[in-house]
Formats: C-alpha cells, structure tokens, sequence
C-alpha cells in the first residue's frame, strides 16, 4: 500500500467508526490534543470530551459518508486529506449533507491519528 493509499484508507477506518454509532468508537481515532471544527455545530471542539459529546449528537442521524473528491499530501509523519464529501443521514428533516473537509493526521507509533478535522457544509446549498 502506498503511503497515498494509507491515508485514504484513514478516512473508511473513521467512516466505519461513525457507522457503529459508538461516539468512544470514533473518538479514540483522534490525538488528546486534536481539533474538531465540525459540520452541523457553531462549537470548535478542543478535547476528547468535547469531540464525544459532538459525536453523541450527530450519530444518532445515523451517517454515512463518502468522498467525491480527495487531495491528500503525505508530508514524514504529517498527512493532510482535503476534500469534497456528502454524508447521508437516516434520521432528521435532512437526508444528505455535501460538505468540505480538512482531515490532518498525525503519526503515532504505527498508527495515523486525527489531529485536525475542519468540516463545513457546501456554500452553495444555502445561496440558492
């Protein structure tokens, strides 16, 4: 596997977590010290806790995404996947959600962990 396809791996390993609808599932794919500028929250989430308790809300949705479009940079122990992805949600008065996103990970020992994760919805949608 190139280190290109490793990281794009990253994002299925943090899809599945999301699918599980277990918020530690998810969780434990962030660093301690990791940053979470999430999709449907005006909060940035700074901590372990504070990205749970972001998890524990959106979860319940039921989401599942997937990339239409990935840009990723492996930089040593850095890796940068930037794009575009559109969640869909079981629950809720929205079914699908376009968004941007900004995934940086971190190597930690043999694994990558999230140290930065920037997700905002599609201008667009809301311009019409």
């Amino acid at each position: 596997m190139t280190p290109e396809q490793e990281i794009a791996h990253l994002f299925e390993l943090w899809n599945d977590a999301i699918r599980t609808g277990d918020p530690d599932r998810v969780v434990e794919l962030y660093a301690d010290d990791a940053i979470l500028l999430p999709t449907v929250s005006d909060r940035v989430r700074h901590n372990p806790g504070e990205i749970r308790d972001y998890f524990e809300h959106f979860l319940p949705k039921k989401p599942a995404g997937k990339i239409d479009e990935a840009n990723i940079r492996v930089l040593g122990d850095t890796a940068i996947n930037s794009g575009l992805y559109t969640f869909t949600l079981a629950s809720g008065p929205v079914k699908a959600l376009r968004g941007r996103f900004t995934f940086v990970y971190k190597r930690a020992g043999d694994r990558w962990l999230i140290v930065e994760h920037h997700s905002s919805v599609m201008p667009e949608q809301y311009l019409k």
